[in-house]
């Protein structure tokens, strides 16, 4: 940690799901990288930890989406 790392508080708890691939798929309106909206990503600090884990939730059904959908894809 660095000198200037403050306390995790609960909500803290749920880590983010930023990887630091940062573009938004227009065609989804998904991040390519964390698969949030825009609106889940402005919003996360503010999240409680309820919240976070909805957006988890939520991130796991995109994320299986993608996959049956490059599934179907020719090769």
């Amino acid at each position: 940690m660095t000198a200037g790392a403050h306390i995790a508080s609960q909500d803290d708890a749920v880590p983010s799901p930023c990887i630091s691939v940062c573009r938004m798929d227009a065609a989804t309106g998904w991040c390519e990288g964390c698969l949030r909206t825009i609106d889940e990503i402005a919003g996360w600090s503010l999240f409680d930890g309820d919240e976070k884990r909805a957006v988890w939730d939520a991130i796991e059904a995109r994320h299986a989406q993608f996959i049956a959908v490059r599934m179907k894809e020719p090769r």
